[in-house]
């Protein structure tokens, strides 16, 4: 069952690219919410709204919300064109994917490193190794702000690139190949359903867990 979400109306302060076709939106923060949280997100307020993770940290001023442009898709195309002073609508946050302080590593792929970007701004990144996998260099979102807290504890696998400068392959590849996994921290996995598998799949070949593989779909 479907849960309908009201949905209030916010002021667009900007909408940056960062990527080719993936963008940065903003605005202004006035509700509380849990590092790792999603809201639901539309141009209007009774429509079929599509859900975002926050990227923002919880006490910063904006909200910010990574998206691809999908040329085909029936929200994006017309989310990255917005200008600041537009409206849209959003919900509150929501959502049960949160991490504490505790060790952990924390995986994603493309954008799905968004919620990743909010617990680190919100203080977590303490005792934790963010691996992102993503098809070009460019494609590491939020990566000078992401390297200079976690140092080397982010890796980056790049799987189409030849002259990356960071591991050549899949996420993927990158684990498949680590032969020292903790079995005694958690495991955050944040992307599609197809990495989201592949990965868990991984993980519990080497002895993690299933309950200690916590994971977050991107559809």
């Amino acid at each position: 069952m479907t849960v309908k979400r009201v949905l209030f109306k916010e002021e667009v302060l900007s909408v940056k690219s960062i990527a080719n076709e993936v963008f940065v939106l903003s605005f202004a923060r006035d509700f509380e919410f849990r590092s790792g949280q999603v809201i639901s997100l539309d141009l209007v307020a009774d429509g079929q709204p599509r859900l975002y993770s926050i990227a923002s940290g919880e006490k910063d001023n904006e909200i910010e919300i990574l998206f691809d442009e999908k040329p085909d898709g029936r929200l994006t195309p017309l989310l990255s064109v917005l200008k600041p002073g537009d409206t849209i609508f959003v919900s509150e946050p929501f959502g049960t994917f949160q991490c504490d302080k505790q060790e952990a590593m924390w995986i994603a792929a493309g954008t799905g490193v968004a919620p990743f970007v909010s617990m680190l701004r919100s203080g977590l990144g303490q005792n934790k190794t963010l691996i992102h996998g993503a098809r070009w260099d460019e494609n590491f979102y939020f990566s000078q702000k992401i390297e200079n807290m976690l140092h080397d504890k982010y890796i980056r696998c790049c799987s189409q690139q030849e002259d990356t400068a960071y591991f050549r392959g899949r996420l993927t590849e990158w684990l498949d190949s680590q032969t020292k996994l903790s079995i005694d921290i958690q495991y955050y996995l944040c992307g599609s359903a197809e990495m989201v598998v592949q990965v868990r799949d991984i993980l519990i070949k080497k002895g993690i867990p299933f309950q200690n593989i916590i994971s977050e779909t991107y559809f």
